[in-house]
């Protein structure tokens, strides 16, 4: 018994539902908003099914339409997320320790390989979002919003009420944090 390609698809889409719901709840904090943001997301590819028209990978196009939907649970619950930025809000500069004045490391990362190799790896993303998930809720919060919503400066600050110097320390560190974790976890086991 061969199934529809309409019953194929739909299967597909379910098999990507536990990663979509994890970047949903990774970014929104909230099992039922992430919950609704998947459903909608599911529910988009479904009513629309012919959108898809295999130029990517189905998971990298829903998550495209997830990043939309995630965007519009933030407008629409902002007022109720928590914006405390860890316990201290200032720049502290022993933080800031591990670069030079000139921006430049000051002691060299490992060596990383290959990263356009890596980075398709399905088992380097593991450690990744394992990565991710370990960030403090707030700067992962940020992180997300930043580098995989592709969100603004100017459009994080005003849905956070940050000033960009706090942002611009939150995302350094959480940038340094992701660093250790990867070097740790993946670039030292490598070799």
């Amino acid at each position: 018994m061969t199934s529809s390609p309409q019953a194929t698809f739909e299967q597909q889409l379910v098999d990507h539902q536990a990663g979509l719901l994890r970047f949903a709840r990774l970014q929104l904090r909230n099992q039922a908003w992430a919950e609704d943001a998947v459903s909608e997301t599911l529910l988009a590819a479904l009513a629309k099914p012919q959108a898809f028209q295999s130029r990517s990978q189905l998971k990298t196009w829903l998550v495209g339409i997830l990043k939309h939907k995630v965007i519009d649970m933030l407008r629409l619950h902002g007022r109720e997320i928590s914006t405390s930025m860890d316990d201290d809000d200032s720049v502290d500069m022993l933080d800031l320790i591990g670069f030079k004045p000139d921006g430049h490391f000051a002691e060299m990362p490992a060596e990383w390989g290959n990263p356009e190799q890596d980075l398709s790896s399905q088992q380097f993303m593991k450690i990744m979002d394992a990565c991710v998930e370990k960030l403090p809720a707030a700067q992962g919060r940020l992180f997300l919003m930043r580098e995989w919503l592709e969100l603004s400066v100017e459009e994080i600050c005003k849905e956070l009420n940050l000033t960009a110097t706090n942002l611009y320390v939150q995302l350094h560190r959480a940038r340094l944090r992701l660093r250790e974790c990867l070097e740790h976890n993946w670039f030292a086991t490598t070799q």
